[in-house]
This record gives C-alpha cells, structure tokens and sequence, in this order.
C-alpha cells in the first residue's frame, strides 16, 4: 500500500511510477490513459483506478497549458492558459501537502482518496473544455462561448461553476482590452484576428464619391460571425460606435472617448456594468461626430443647398442659377451641369433597392431610339469627406433622379402655358363648341393637374 500511495503522488503530477504506467493513444495527443500493474493486489489496484481520473485530467490540463502559450493561439487562449498555470499551482500545493502527511506515515491509501475528492469535480470540468477547444482548435470568441455555456451546464455544482466563471472572467480579460481600444479609441488592437470586428484596409475614404455602393461605410469595419455570446446584442452599437471615432481620426482629429474607473471593461458579469459602459461611449461618438459634420463641415448647408437645386426649391431654375440661389448660397461652387446617357425610367432600375426588373415582364425598361436634351440634362452636386458618408454616391444618384423628374414636369407645365396661351389668342372667334374650345378645356385640365402634381412634389412632399 505505502509503495502504491507513493506512485500516485508521482502519478498526481503526471510522472509514471515502479507500478503504474502512463498509456497514450497514437494520432490522439489528448487521449491518456493510467495503468496500474497487473500483479499488484486487485483490491489496492481498484483503489488506484478511482484516483487515476485526476490524473489524467492533470496530465491533460498541463499540456494544453504548455501549447496554448505559443503565441500563434492568440491573447484569450493565453490568458486561459495563465488562468490554468495559476489553478494548477494550487493543485500542486495540495499534492505537495499530501506527500508531507505521507511523510510523516500519517496517509493511507483510503485517506489519499478522500483528500482528492474535493479536486476531482473541477480537474473533469476544465479537461472536458480543453478537449472541446483542442478537438476544434477554438480561439478569441469561441473559447469564452464555451467556457460560459459550460458554467451555465454546472448549475447544480456551485464549486466547479464558480471556477469555470473565474476561469471565464480571466481569459475574458485579454479580449476586453481589444473591445476597450476599439470602443474608446477607434483602434482595433488584434495581433491574432480575434476581435469579432473584421477590417478590410484596401477600401480608401476617397471611393465614396464614386462608389455607388457606398462600401466603404459597409465594408470597411464589419462583424464577424464569431461573436462572443455575451456581446450579441449589442455588436452593432460596438461596430457603429468605432466607426464613427474612425471618422472622426480620418478627418485629422484624435477624439478619445472619456475613461473613468467605472468605464474600465476589465469584467463582465450580472450586473451588466459592461453594457453602460458601450451605451455611454456609443452617446459620446455619435455626439462627437454629429457635431462635427454639423459644425464644421455644414451638413445642414451642403443638404439646403441640394434642396435649392436638385429639388427645385427655387421655382425659376434658369433665374435661381444666375442669380438668386447661386448668389446666396455659399456652395454653389460645389455645383455642376451634367448629361445622362440613359433614361429616368432606366436610371430607376439601376437601383438596387428599386429593381423594376423583378416585377416587370414586357420589354419597358429598353432605351428608346433618341432621349432628347431635356430628358439627358441633370445637375450634379461634389460631395468631400466625411459629407459623403451621409450625402452617399447612391443618395446623390436619388436626388438626380428626382430633379430629372421634376425637370422635365417643369418643362411640361411650360408647354403647357404656352398652348393656354395661343388658346387664350382665338378666344376672339368665338368659337362654341369648335374643337379649339375643347382644346383650350383639355390644356386648362392638363395644366391644373400639373400644377397640382408640382405644388405636392416641392412643398407638401
């Protein structure tokens, strides 16, 4: 009994003993397995199987601590292992204190049993996480998943669910610290790519002047699909908040959210401090960055300036761009004549979120044989950063299209004004009942229409 109880204080912290041996499983690195000799006695080997399960779980614990400190595993898979390291050093220390007591002849084989029961419960939990993270080579999101949704599964084990929720809070540090730069500063500091926030550094801020699908704002920061569970719900407001700090350094200014101890995201937990802290940073940069391109970039200008032009706010437009509109607003530089090569109706289509291709059949949407003049002519406004972000190339393409329409609506009421008149020229014939008479009716109908489709487009629309 005093030569087993020795082998399995050494077995305790994986060393193979004079009686027991260590077995593993080719090609399965986290398969191990104890073994004790056949021919000690079999009532003293049952004894050494009930312990041989911590041992195993030791064994498999220090070697996952050992690999998941390379740095190629990233910061929580190494603030996991660090959490590990230190529980392991407790474990240690209770091995240690056993092997005095046996010292000092005061230990028995039955007693050794009873001292590590304590220890069992929680050296399977953490062996059961480290075999699901070492058969899918989890990392960064993953690994707090796990570890949270193990700890809910503990329910009924006070003891073994408070260490896996330790065990969660410290390797939850590392990835907090990411989402802290990110949502405070802008940054995002991810050696390992394992901040559930993707950048793409190709796409330049220069492309939303041209870009129709404005991906830049879309495209630039974007959400993975590893979130971590406790973040779910307000990834967006993470993702956003960033964004528009982002904006902000982009247009030379190093806006820092401000940071108090009660800000610090170095924990999570039930009292969901770490959500107050997102809410008041996302407040703080959209304040920042809405006062920003209020201010000093004069969004509300640069929108009143499109509405004077491309939706015909001035009811004369020849008049309004030689002299009224033009004199008067400080960005009439920013405007430009163009011609489109293509129809309103076509335009129309090009739009993605308008697609007329999907509900019509015939052949409508063909470009007929000439457009004239008037059907091609349209204003085009230049739009910098960070206006373009609001006022986008898809945005800009809407109000084209809009000034198109109430163009050439303009251009109709015109000729009509000019057929009333040449009607109003005969009335002296006095013609009752001639079809000029009917004309003038139908002109006068055609034009009221008109006029009332204009009013409601440029005032009450």
């Amino acid at each position: 009994e005093l030569i087993l109880i020795d082998d399995l204080l050494f077995a305790l912290v994986g060393i193979e003993g004079r009686y027991i041996s260590i077995k593993r499983v080719h090609g399965k690195a986290d398969v191990v397995s104890f073994q004790v000799d056949a021919s000690m006695d079999l009532a003293l080997q049952e004894l050494a199987k009930r312990i041989f399960p911590l041992c195993e779980s030791y064994l498999l614990i220090d070697e996952f601590v050992e690999s998941r400190s390379q740095f190629k595993h990233g910061l929580v898979n190494h603030a996991f292992a660090a959490a590990l390291r230190a529980f392991l050093l407790d474990y240690q220390a209770m091995v240690a204190q056993l092997e005095h007591q046996f010292r000092l002849r005061r230990l028995s084989i039955q007693g050794l049993w009873f001292y590590c029961q304590p220890m069992t419960g929680s050296m399977q939990a953490l062996s059961t996480v480290i075999r699901k993270v070492s058969a899918n080579n989890y990392a960064g999101s993953a690994v707090l998943n796990l570890l949270q949704s193990q700890a809910k599964a503990m329910a009924g084990d006070s003891a073994v669910r408070s260490l896996l929720e330790k065990m969660t809070h410290s390797a939850s540090n590392a990835y907090l610290s990411i989402l802290e730069r990110w949502i405070y500063e802008g940054v995002i500091d991810d050696p390992y790519g394992e901040f559930f926030i993707a950048e793409n550094k190709s796409l330049q801020k220069e492309s939303l002047t041209q870009d129709y699908d404005a991906k830049y704002w879309r495209q630039r920061y974007s959400l993975k699909k590893d979130i971590p569970s406790f973040l779910a719900n307000i990834a967006g407001t993470i993702l956003t908040t960033g964004k528009y700090l982002n904006v902000m350094r982009e247009c030379g200014y190093n806006v820092q959210v401000p940071v108090s101890e009660n800000s610090k995201l170095m924990t999570f937990g039930s009292n969901h401090q770490y959500l107050e802290c997102v809410k008041a940073a996302y407040e703080f940069a959209s304040g920042e960055l809405l006062c920003l391109i209020k201010e000093k970039y004069d969004l509300i200008g640069k929108l009143r300036s499109i509405k004077h032009y491309l939706l015909l706010d001035q009811s004369l437009l020849d008049l309004a761009l030689r002299t009224t509109a033009a004199a008067a607003d400080p960005c009439h530089e920013d405007l430009t004549c163009c011609v489109e090569r293509s129809s309103v109706l076509k335009g129309l289509s090009r739009l993605k979120d308008l697609d007329i291709k999907n509900v019509s059949h015939g052949n409508d949407l063909e470009e007929p044989i000439s457009i004239t003049g008037l059907e091609t002519f349209s204003l085009s406004y230049k739009i910098q950063w960070p206006l373009s972000i609001v006022i986008s190339r898809k945005a800009l393409t809407k109000y084209q299209l809009i000034f198109r329409f109430l163009f050439h609506c303009k251009h109709v009421e015109r000729q009509l004004c000019g057929a009333w008149q040449m009607h109003q020229g005969v009335r002296a014939l006095n013609s009752h009942g001639t079809a000029i008479s009917r004309s003038s009716l139908l002109c006068r109908s055609m034009l009221r229409f008109i006029n009332s489709l204009l009013h409601y487009l440029t005032f009450e629309a």
